[in-house]
């Protein structure tokens, strides 16, 4: 995807929306996000990730009128570095499209467009998005009562299943026993998702925060020798076979700008 393409359909285009006079819509109380857009924006060292962070900065407002949850992190710990995350959240593909749609139009954005893009050197060199599915036991992403006093650590794991079929093993083993474990050992996801396009399908993706290191390697470590675990895990391999072929683990952290913290 190049950048042209990303602002026009993606996190900058939703960051932009109030360019296009769409007003300001209040979010409903029983509204459940039930589409998650993940974009990665790679950068190369240098004065790239400040241009990026600066820009969302500036925008925030915007986007958080458009799309409900809302997250930009900055990577920690990735397959690419230097990169930047954006997280938004929608009730539907078509409400998603409706927020694009209004960008489109507008000549205010083309030329915010323009400017953007302005400059000897690109703002960031590609994206890579995934586009999610909330599955059926994904909480809703609730804000924090007070921000941390320290930045926490969010760990992005994405599993990988071989069949649609082992898929679904390893989602009925979330939703039966793995979700209450992880709540046991201090694993409190912040959402689960299905990728409905995206690298290595089908999969299956979800977000954790940590205080810390120090509390994620603790409660990866209580999980892992947790006896209901141990059988959990040994029963859904009798069952469906390895049904997680692959898992990739990305660690970020939250921009300070950011309103999930």
């Amino acid at each position: 995807m190049n950048r042209r393409s990303f602002v026009e359909s993606a996190g900058a285009g939703a960051l932009l929306s109030a360019l296009a006079g769409a007003p300001a819509q209040a979010q409903p109380s029983n509204r459940k996000t039930r589409i998650y857009r993940l974009d990665f924006l790679y950068c190369r060292q240098g004065s790239q990730t400040n241009r990026v962070q600066e820009f969302l900065a500036s925008q925030m407002p915007v986007l958080t009128r458009h799309a409900q949850p809302v997250g930009v992190f900055t990577a920690v710990i990735a397959p690419h570095l230097p990169a930047t995350a954006v997280l938004t959240g929608f009730s539907s593909l078509e409400e998603m499209e409706t927020a694009d749609d209004r960008v489109r139009k507008s000549a205010e954005y083309q030329a915010a467009l323009e400017k953007m893009e302005s400059g000897a050197e690109p703002p960031y060199d590609r994206v890579d998005r995934l586009l999610l599915r909330a599955t059926d036991f994904s909480p809703e992403i609730a804000p924090l009562a007070e921000r941390p006093r320290k930045p926490r650590i969010f760990e992005l794991r994405i599993y990988h299943s071989p069949t649609e079929r082992q898929l679904r093993y390893l989602q009925e083993r979330f939703a039966g026993t793995e979700i209450g474990i992880f709540s046991r050992c201090g694993i409190h996801p912040l959402f689960y998702s299905n990728t409905l396009a995206g690298p290595n399908m089908p999969n299956l993706a979800y977000l954790i925060p940590f205080a810390g290191l120090a509390e994620r390697e603790k409660a990866w470590d209580a999980f892992g020798a947790d006896p209901e675990w141990v059988k959990a895990r040994a029963d859904s391999i009798a069952r469906g076979g390895q049904i997680v072929a692959q898992s990739e683990i990305t660690l970020l952290q939250a921009a300070a700008f950011s309103p999930i913290q």
